[in-house]
């Protein structure tokens, strides 16, 4: 009798397994730990923003998302705990707004504030009217401390892993709105130029796109840990 209720109660065990593995759409939902650093990462546009156009017709929403998902992956490898603003083509607005860009923004430094990360990195393309300029430039809020040595060690990171030939440095800002209203170090990575042939190529390619999200993990894990020998943060990293 004993063994029967016992398998009667794993019985519905599974059934609940079942059931919320089918409502969470097979989802494995991570949990945080205490002492984790945490990253939100945002995937520049989406849904309805296309961002900029290649000179082949590239979106830059799709190649931002895919370099992203890629950085997720690595960051993740080392126990880091990242949060995505979107991880599918769909913008953070309602149908219905009337004005579905500023929505969009307001939500994602909604999110941002509501997770208190360690540090935001925003993923972009960028482009240009001259088809020669390239190299991934990266760009933090000109009057936070903390953003500016984000932005310089991904800038330098991307330069010594990705293109050498780059002469660009991290660059102040005082009107991109994420940068502006967000109030935890955050940096905006222009991965490359849409509007040059060659690096256009490059930044669909996803042997690039890997490289890029490699390059951008080691600035993110350079910075966490230079936050956390400085005690300003004691987070677990591997």
């Amino acid at each position: 009798m004993k063994k029967s209720w016992m398998e009667l109660v794993m019985a519905l065990l599974l059934i609940a397994g079942a059931y919320q593995i089918s409502k969470e759409g097979a989802r494995v939902v991570s949990q945080r730990k205490a002492d984790q650093a945490v990253v939100v990462l945002d995937a520049g546009h989406g849904g309805s923003d296309p961002g900029k156009i290649g000179v082949n017709g590239e979106k830059e929403k799709d190649i931002n998302l895919q370099i992203t998902l890629l950085l997720k992956k690595k960051l993740e490898k080392k126990k880091v705990y990242v949060i995505l603003t979107r991880n599918s083509d769909e913008g953070l607005y309602d149908s219905g707004s009337k004005n579905k860009k500023v929505q969009d923004l307001q939500n994602r430094v909604d999110l941002i504030h509501a997770k208190k990360p360690d540090c935001v990195v925003s993923v972009h393309q960028n482009s240009y009217t001259s088809p020669e300029v390239k190299g991934a430039q990266v760009f933090y809020f000109t009057h936070s401390a903390e953003g500016k040595k984000l932005a310089e060690g991904l800038q330098n990171s991307l330069v010594e892993d990705v293109d050498p030939e780059n002469h660009r440095l991290a660059k102040g800002n005082t009107s991109y709105y994420l940068l502006k209203k967000t109030d935890a170090p955050a940096a905006i990575v222009e991965c490359g130029f849409l509007s040059n042939p060659d690096e256009a190529k490059l930044l669909k390619s996803k042997d690039y796109q890997n490289k890029l999200a490699d390059s951008i993990c080691r600035g993110i894990l350079e910075y966490i840990k230079t936050d956390k020998k400085s005690g300003k943060s004691q987070k677990t990293i591997t």
